[in-house]
C-alpha cells in the first residue's frame, strides 16, 4: 500500500471543514468563539521570571528525554495525584504536547502483524484525530467504536467479538473525554486492562483533561493499573499543562510507561522527536509541582459549567458534563445547526460528526454540536444565551 492509499479515506480535519461550511457565509452578529479548546485562563504570573531565569538554557541542545528535574517534577506528581509509582530513570518521558506522543507512541510500540494478520487500533468514535492517523501511518486499521449516550459515551471495547481482539496491537481511551466529558470509572478501567491483557494489547490512556472535574478527581489508569498487579508494559498514559494550567503554547506533556515501552518510545524521539526547551523545561518542573494555580483553574470551569447548567437546564437530552470543558449538545444535525447559528448569530460552534467518522452509514456525532466553555465568563454566558434561544426555542 502506498502512502497517499493509506490516508485517502481519511476525512479532512475539523477546523479546515468548519471553515469551508461557514466562512464563506457572513455571521448574523458579533461573532463569539467558542469552537477551539484553547484555554484562555490566566496561567501563574511567576512564569515569564523563570524564563528569563534560565534564558541561558536555549544555548544548549535539550535532553532528549526530559532533563532530570523535570521527570522528578512529574513523578513526584505522579505519586501525589494518583499514589503510583513511576521511575523517572526509566518510565517518564516528557513530550513536546501530547499530540507528539499519543502519534509516536502507535509508530513506537505497534507490531507490523497481530496473529499474522493487519493490526487494529481501537479508538472511540467521536475521536481526536490523531489516534486514526498514527494507525494509518504504520499500516493498520483504525477501528472505530462508538461511544454514545447508551454507553455513558465511553466505548465498550469488551462487547467487540474476538475475531476484531485477536487483532487488536492498541487501544486509544480519552477519560475525561473528549468531546463529552464522561470519566471512566476505577470499574470501566479494570475490565479494559483485563481486556488488554488477555488479548495482548496495550491501552494508550490520553488524560490530558484530568484536572479539569467538577466534584471528584477522575480516578486515573495508571493507579487501578497498580493495584491490580499489571504488567507495567500494559498502560501507557499521557498528560499536559495545556489543559492543567493553561499553557497550550509551552507545548509540554508527558508519557510514562513499563521500561521496555519507554526504552523503544525514547530510541524512536531520538530521531524523530522535538525535545522541549531547556527553559520551558524549567518551566514545566515548576509547574508540575504547583498545585495551587490548578485550583484556582477548576474552580474557573466550575462556575462556567453552573451558567451553563442554569441556561440550558430545559434542553432536552442535556447532559451536564462530569469533566473537561466542552458541552457536548443534542441536536437534530449539527451541521446544520452551526450553519443556522453563525448566519443568524454569530456563535461559532463545531458540529460533533466532524470529530467522528461514519461507521455502516451511522456518524456517532452528527446530532450533536461541540461546545468550548474557555472564552471569558460573560462572553461565554453570551453566547450560552445566544445559542439556546437560536436552535432550542
Amino acid at each position: 500500500m502506498t502512502y497517499p492509499e493509506r490516508f485517502s479515506n481519511l476525512p479532512e480535519y475539523a477546523f479546515p471543514r468548519l471553515r469551508t461550511l461557514l466562512d464563506a457565509h457572513a455571521p448574523g452578529g458579533d461573532v463569539i468563539h467558542m469552537t477551539i479548546g484553547e484555554p484562555k485562563h490566566a496561567f501563574p504570573d511567576w512564569i515569564t521570571d523563570i524564563i528569563v531565569e534560565n534564558a541561558e538554557g536555549f544555548a544548549n541542545y535539550p535532553p532528549n528525554e526530559g532533563a532530570p528535574e523535570l521527570r522528578m517534577a512529574i513523578s513526584d506528581w505522579i505519586k501525589r495525584r494518583y499514589g503510583a509509582s513511576m521511575d523517572p530513570e526509566t518510565q517518564i518521558m516528557a513530550l513536546n504536547g501530547t499530540r507528539e506522543g499519543l502519534y509516536n507512541a502507535v509508530m513506537a510500540l505497534c507490531p507490523e502483524k497481530v496473529r499474522g494478520q493487519t493490526p487494529i487500533v481501537l479508538t472511540p468514535n467521536p475521536f481526536y484525530q490523531v489516534y486514526a492517523v498514527a494507525a494509518l501511518s504504520i499500516g493498520a486499521e483504525p477501528y472505530f467504536v462508538a461511544a454514545t449516550p447508551e454507553n455513558g459515551f465511553l466505548p465498550n471495547y469488551d462487547e467487540l467479538p474476538p475475531e476484531v481482539l485477536n487483532r487488536v496491537a492498541a487501544a486509544y481511551i480519552c477519560s475525561p473525554s473528549n468531546p463529552q466529558g464522561s470519566v471512566a470509572t476505577a470499574e470501566y478501567w479494570r475490565r479494559l486492562i483485563t481486556l488488554a491483557e488477555k488479548y495482548d494489547f496495550v491501552i494508550f490512556a490520553d488524560e490530558c483533561y484530568s484536572e479539569i472535574y467538577r466534584h471528584a478527581p477522575p480516578v486515573g489508569a495508571i493507579e487501578v493499573a497498580q493495584e491490580m498487579g499489571a504488567d507495567p508494559e500494559r498502560l501507557v498514559i499521557f498528560h499536559s499543562l495545556s489543559k492543567r494550567s493553561n499553557m497550550p503554547g509551552l507545548r509540554s506533556g508527558f508519557v510514562a510507561t513499563g521500561p521496555e515501552n519507554m526504552r523503544r518510545m525514547r530510541q524512536l524521539r531520538s530521531y524523530a522527536g522535538s525535545p522541549l526547551p531547556l527553559p520551558l523545561q524549567r518551566v514545566a518542573q515548576k509547574v508540575w509541582a504547583d498545585e495551587e494555580h490548578v485550583i484556582e483553574n477548576r474552580a474557573l470551569y466550575a462556575e462556567k459549567f453552573e451558567i451553563a447548567d442554569e441556561i440550558l437546564a430545559d434542553v432536552p437530552g442535556y447532559t451536564s458534563p462530569e469533566a473537561g470543558f466542552f458541552l457536548w449538545l443534542p441536536i437534530n444535525d449539527g451541521e446544520e445547526a452551526t450553519l443556522k447559528l453563525w448566519t443568524q448569530t454569530g456563535v461559532r460552534v463545531l458540529p460533533g460528526a466532524y470529530l467522528a467518522r461514519d461507521v455502516d452509514g451511522l456518524n456517532p456525532g452528527k446530532g450533536f454540536i461541540r461546545v468550548a466553555l474557555v472564552a471569558p465568563k460573560e462572553e461565554m454566558q453570551r453566547g450560552l444565551i445566544t445559542l439556546r434561544d437560536c436552535l432550542y426555542r
